[in-house]
């Protein structure tokens, strides 16, 4: 008998605990897997053991789902992946400088003082030390000395290739188009880059036949959102009780568009338990994985609820 079996939660290692899952059970497992942005619950990863992971969890859903099952992956790319290769170089941004000392202001008073150090030119131009630095070598030969550089890290072929090497092919792709994230883009002020807006939704299918049913959705919703590739959903306005959750529309939507009735929801990264939540209000099973004893019962607590909910709604339609 499998250890872990539908409608519970478990507290532990989704590279192991998966091992444990029935073969050929799964319809659906929708999931978003740490980002690998420095939180919490990624302490003590580097880059590689993070793709180590997801490869690993990754390559056991080719047992575990049902022929014609998916596997849904909600993931950003790194838009600030740190390496030390990359140059530290900052663009020039006239319009924040709060000095109107000018390069040609530093270069003439070093023409007329040959003999004057940054500090004594500084002086002279009333202004740091600093700012001499800067209009001389670039604007941040000083700020960048210490920080390793970033640039845009794309997650998503990675992907694809774990899933292919395991038997899965991605079939489809959607994007999730959420709040702009401006807090976690201070960076964009000093540069070209944009702020972050969307997520990916990568749908891997493993080979079998899979149905397409029209009655998982109104015509409606077909219309407005089962037939377009941009999702338009607010972010989740307060992380007060996990770090990164997503919002239930996002995790109600993909349980429809995915399962029927009855259908097994699997999450390995269950976080504070919304897409078992949103697999309770569909009236599918679900399973969830949490390695964090604090998002575990937090999970465990809000599970209990919708299910308690969905079962006094069922004896209100009686």
């Amino acid at each position: 008998m499998p250890k872990v079996e539908a409608n519970n939660i478990y507290l532990g290692d989704s590279c192991e605990l998966l091992k444990e899952i029935e073969a050929n059970s799964i319809s659906l497992s929708f999931w978003s897997p740490p980002y690998f942005l420095g939180k919490e619950y990624e302490e003590g990863e580097s880059y590689e053991s993070w793709q180590s992971m997801l490869k690993t969890v990754i390559t056991e859903h080719f047992r575990i789902l049902k022929p014609g099952g998916f596997l849904v992956i909600n993931i950003a790319d790194i838009l600030s992946f740190e390496d030390e290769k990359m140059p530290k170089i900052m663009g020039l941004n006239p319009s924040n400088r709060k000095c109107a000392v000018t390069r040609e202001m530093v270069i003439k008073a070093k023409e007329e003082h040959p003999d004057f150090n940054r500090d004594q030119l500084a002086a002279l131009l009333n202004c740091s030390e600093q700012t001499i630095d800067r209009r001389l070598n670039g604007n941040n030969i000083r700020g960048g000395r210490y920080a390793t550089g970033t640039h845009v890290k794309l997650v998503g072929g990675n992907l694809e290739q774990y899933a292919y090497d395991a038997g899965l092919f991605l079939y489809d792709k959607r994007i999730w188009k959420k709040d702009p994230a401006w807090a976690n883009c201070k960076w964009t002020t000093n540069t070209l880059k944009a702020v972050s807006e969307t997520e990916d939704l990568y749908v891997f299918w493993k080979t079998g036949e899979y149905v397409v049913n029209r009655d998982r959705l109104t015509p409606q919703e077909w219309k407005d959102w089962g037939y377009r590739q941009i999702w338009e959903i607010s972010s989740v306005r307060a992380n007060d009780i996990h770090p990164a959750m997503f919002p239930l529309t996002l995790a109600s939507r993909i349980v429809k568009l995915y399962t029927d009735e009855g259908d097994i929801v699997l999450d390995p990264f269950l976080g504070s338990g919304t897409t078992a939540i949103a697999a309770v209000k569909l009236n599918r099973k679900f399973i969830g994985i949490e390695k964090m004893k604090k998002y575990y019962d937090v999970a465990d607590k809000a599970i209990k609820q919708a299910q308690a909910d969905f079962e006094t709604d069922l004896f209100r339609q009686q």
